[in-house]
């Protein structure tokens, strides 16, 4: 992943505990990397010791750090650095998903290097959609959940999301239903 991701992770953790338990977390995690270039890729591995010292320090389950980090993604990260990009998905949460299957092909332009999931909507109905959600990296649902919680919040849209199908157990991919 990007170093943008784990800039995320280390903004979250120092806004919203501080300093000094991020150092506690890098510590823990063996990450031995003083800052993170944003536009550098870097190895999965890293991003997922993080995540896992987070769970860790914090006495939280690993599924709650990343459905934190993927709405936090949303509605920070996203917003501050990529709104025009944010802004351009669409003009409500519906719209911005509809459009997510070509979302990513405007992100590998500022990302050359980026191994990008693959989404894919089928069951459009007026208050919910299925998203698929294709990934070469396993165990990021909770990632995408907190991202979709994110993109509900960034359109004043409350979001119910439901699991219908997910690799954890052996199916292909992932389908959330997203109702609003």
């Amino acid at each position: 992943m990007y170093g943008i991701v784990n800039k995320a992770i280390e903004e979250l953790v120092t806004e919203n505990f501080g300093a000094e338990k991020w150092a506690l977390i890098k510590k823990r995690s063996g990450v031995d990397i003083d800052f993170f270039l944003s536009n550098e890729p870097y190895d999965d591995a890293i991003t997922f010791q993080l995540a896992i010292a987070v769970s860790e320090e914090m006495n939280m389950p690993l599924s709650s750090v990343l459905e934190a980090f993927g709405e936090w993604w949303v509605l920070r990260t996203g917003k501050e650095k990529y709104g025009a990009l944010m802004e351009a998905g669409g003009n409500g949460l519906k719209e911005f998903l509809l459009n997510l299957p070509v979302f990513h092909n405007r992100v590998l332009l500022i990302y050359p290097k980026l191994t990008p999931p693959e989404f894919k909507i089928t069951d459009v109905e007026d208050n919910s959609l299925c998203l698929h959600y294709f990934s070469k990296r396993e165990g990021l649902q909770d990632f995408v959940r907190g991202l979709l919680i994110g993109l509900g919040k960034m359109y004043h849209t409350p979001t119910i999301i439901e699991l219908l199908q997910s690799r954890n157990d052996g199916s292909s991919h992932e389908i959330f239903k997203v109702s609003w």
